[in-house]
């Protein structure tokens, strides 16, 4: 069966920037949730000191969880070559991370979608940072995931492979058993299209899943578009919501990844408006698994 993780959503500025919160506050704060797991972050404040990756696995687990996933944004697509070897080494920083932690997936993505970069460039500049990363990875027992994403917080410009044909290219141009799909359904909503088509599209890669539900609080989704393209961090009139409440179909989701065996873990992106509201994502969540997973419930 599935097993939850959360992911700090609503405390992202607090832990990675300004440093207002610690990482002990946030997993007493999810220490009363009803999940197995929290995902890290490569970007909290406190991980810069590596000496204290082993403290931080062994408070988690003392309140009983785990630490599965790696959350962090490579920028792949850039077209120096020392830049980009720069975020090779980086990740396979993530990846000692990752493993520290005693995680088994590390997040990676393509990278900005410059102007200047034309399709087929993109693509070959990231699936080769990407291979690249590999054996480091499997070494360490580590898989990396590669996520249909929208925008890193820190970005400037959108995700190169934000299009489900171009995420769908660079994805079937990796074939490796370390190397799978963190699927977002909320992410494809953003790039205009259909969620449930890119998930029939890679199913069978799906290996993590990000689990939130998004709204736009004012204007459309050509709006979005239309003003995301250099704007540092996510667009104004974008929200995360409660989960069950948004664009989402979980039912349609859940059946497709039963259908292909999925049991890997889903993180819960959520929280914006409280840890009640994140209680209440959970719950959702656990009916719903129960549901399509009822002879592990």
């Amino acid at each position: 069966m599935p097993k939850l993780a959360a992911f700090p959503k609503a405390y992202m500025q607090a832990l990675c920037k300004d440093g207002t919160m610690k990482l002990e506050e946030w997993i007493q704060l999810a220490s009363t949730l009803d999940i197995e797991g929290l995902e890290w972050y490569a970007g909290f404040l406190e991980m810069e000191d590596r000496t204290r990756w082993p403290e931080f696995k062994a408070r988690v687990e003392d309140t009983g969880k785990v630490i599965p996933m790696m959350c962090c944004s490579p920028d792949f697509t850039h077209p120096d070559a020392a830049f980009r070897e720069k975020e090779i080494a980086k990740q396979k920083h993530w990846i000692d991370m990752t493993h520290a932690l005693g995680g088994s997936y590390c997040r990676v993505l393509s990278g900005q979608k410059r102007p200047e970069l034309s399709l087929d460039e993109g693509v070959k500049l990231a699936a080769d940072a990407i291979m690249s990363c590999i054996p480091y990875a499997e070494e360490r027992g580590i898989t990396l995931i590669l996520e249909n994403h929208y925008k890193d917080d820190f970005w400037t410009y959108p995700e190169f492979a934000q299009k489900m044909d171009v995420f769908c290219q660079l994805v079937d141009s990796i074939q490796h058993s370390h190397f799978g799909v963190n699927y977002d359904p909320s992410n494809t909503f953003l790039a205009g299209e259909d969620p449930l088509e890119l998930l029939h599209r890679v199913s069978d890669r799906v290996v993590t899943m990000h689990a939130s539900d998004r709204f736009l609080k004012y204007g459309t989704i050509d709006d979005l578009k239309k003003e995301e393209g250099g704007a540092v961090g996510y667009a104004k009139r974008l929200s995360h919501g409660e989960i069950g409440k948004g664009l989402n179909d979980y039912d349609a989701i859940f059946t497709e990844l039963k259908r292909v065996g999925f049991d890997g873990w889903v993180s819960i992106e959520d929280g914006v408006d409280g840890m009640d509201q994140l209680e209440r994502s959970v719950a959702f969540l656990k009916k719903k698994l129960a549901i399509y997973w009822p002879e592990q419930a």
